[in-house]
């Protein structure tokens, strides 16, 4: 069998379920470059203001304090920063959709990239997942008879099917708008993200007229095994500000800017979190708050004595998760057709709208599992958010490692924005991302403080073993540098024609 080489970019001939690209640009449409500096922001501060605020807040407050869970939100916050900075120095450098999988191709080659690549598209299905099975748990606390006709339970929890319904109807609707393309996904995006700004200020105004600084003890709680129940859950909270170099070839903003944006992502992140916590223990005793059903929205309630008011709160933690599920569906289905436009996946996943230039396969795919999600019930929610955090941790520190290895051996590489100047200041930032990356990825291990369930480690577990059947069709041998997807796409070429 031999591979026409003037197939048009994003055809991919494949053997196996491995696709081999062509990447010729004639007839096939391309990314579209439609992003400024607000469209992405919004992407990357929104993917990270998720639903998790909303439901997690009162257990972070049980957990460790109100100033235990500040303490680990802002070192949650450093580490996701000095990452973030790795970050920002790759993107601009190498301003191309997909990200992690361009830079640990560069750095250390194909099968490591896949692993990072696949590592990050786990976590942010699995986000997406989880924002499907939030929202209709969300809706009901404003319409508390939404479930009717009873399908079955799972782990105790009774699903119904006008409940699920509420998450897979809004999958569609999310889907479909990213299929139409990026930028109409990112105006949403911008709109609801101002939305989620506005409730934030509801929420500081009421700590102020309604709130006590009496409220908010005890300060600390629970020690160091406190402090890390709220630390795991960084990554989680976090994830999102990779977003933005997912659609860099979307991006129609100097290189050198959309890397300094991956980093006022992070911090605009950390702000909000720590303000959610200081504003929520403020409402009402911590013993009361650990009693509520959803801490936040009662909290709110509580500072301006309104149900009303209550449900507003909720109506931003409905905007979290449209911000949240729209960002990373965007991320994971950038990251997927890079895959394929590599052949490291079937060429399905590689294939472009021909009207709207958006990798329609792979948002169809990822926006069916969100779709299915719901009918798993509300007990997913946890699940979901444990099984995920490992996965992104991993891809993390496969990105500090790759940032110190191309600091090393391509020291005259364009760099647009270079961390930490050209001597040991950015090798410094290396090296501290890859501490805490591996740092934060022991918290999950059997024994430790934060250790997962089996449920979650079930379902980690079952990406990997989808992602090994591709990984060994990723052929080795393939010497890492700017030239390692040629190198590949060659050698699968060599490989279909034998």
């Amino acid at each position: 069998m031999s591979v026409n080489r003037a197939a048009p970019r994003g055809q991919i001939r494949q053997k196996g379920g491995v696709g081999v690209s062509t990447v010729q640009a004639e007839t096939e449409p391309s990314l579209k470059k439609v992003l400024g500096r607000i469209d992405v922001l919004a992407l990357g501060f929104g993917a990270m203001i998720g639903f998790g605020w909303v439901v997690l807040t009162g257990d972070w407050l049980s957990s460790a304090g109100t100033m235990g869970a500040v303490l680990a939100i802002v070192t949650g916050g450093v580490i996701m920063a000095i990452v973030g900075l790795t970050y920002a120095e790759l993107c601009a450098a190498m301003p191309k959709a997909g990200g992690e999988h361009n830079y640990i191709m560069r750095a250390m080659g194909p099968r490591p990239s896949f692993i990072g690549s696949w590592a990050i598209i786990g976590g942010y299905v699995t986000i997406v997942a989880f924002e499907a099975v939030a929202l209709p748990k969300t809706v009901q606390y404003i319409f508390p008879d939404l479930s009717h006709i009873p399908l079955w339970t799972v782990a105790g929890f009774e699903v119904h099917l006008t409940w699920a319904l509420v998450g897979a109807v809004a999958a569609v609707v999310i889907t479909a708008i990213n299929i139409r393309g990026v930028k109409e996904a990112g105006v949403v995006q911008t709109f609801v993200v101002i939305f989620l700004l506005a409730i934030g200020l509801v929420m500081i105004a009421g700590a102020f007229t309604g709130g006590s600084t009496s409220n908010m003890e005890p300060w600390f709680h629970g020690g160091m095994n406190g402090f890390f129940a709220v630390l795991v859950v960084v990554p989680f909270l976090f994830i999102g500000f990779d977003v933005i170099p997912q659609s860099a070839e979307e991006v129609n903003i100097p290189a050198k800017q959309i890397g300094k944006l991956v980093v006022v992502a992070v911090v605009m992140a950390t702000i909000w979190y720590i303000m959610v916590v200081l504003t929520t223990s403020s409402a009402m005793p911590a013993a009361d708050l650990a009693g509520t059903d959803i801490a936040t929205a009662d909290a709110v309630g509580a500072m301006f004595n309104s149900d009303v008011m209550a449900k507003i709160l909720i109506a931003g933690g409905i905007a979290g998760i449209l911000t949240s599920w729209n960002s990373l569906l965007m991320g994971a289905s950038r990251l997927m057709y890079s895959l394929a436009r590599s052949g490291m996946l079937p060429a399905w996943f590689g294939r472009l709208h021909p009207k709207y230039g958006t990798p329609h396969n792979s948002l169809l795919f990822i926006g069916a599992l969100s779709f299915l999600a719901p009918f798993g019930g509300a007990e997913m929610l946890g699940w979901l958010v444990d099984s995920g955090a490992p996965s992104i941790v991993l891809a993390y520190t496969l990105v500090a490692i790759s940032f110190l290895i191309l600091r090393r051996r391509e020291p005259e590489m364009d760099r647009p924005l270079r961390v930490g100047g050209k001597g040991k200041g950015g090798i410094a930032i290396g090296i501290a991302a890859t501490i805490f990356g591996a740092a934060l990825f022991s918290l999950y291990m059997p024994g430790m403080p934060a250790a997962l369930g089996v449920e979650p480690w079930l379902l980690f577990g079952a990406w990997w073993v989808i992602g090994l059947i591709y990984f060994f069709r990723v052929p080795g041998g393939i010497k890492a540098g700017p030239d390692a997807e040629e190198h590949l796409l060659a050698k699968l070429r060599v490989k279909v024609r034998a």
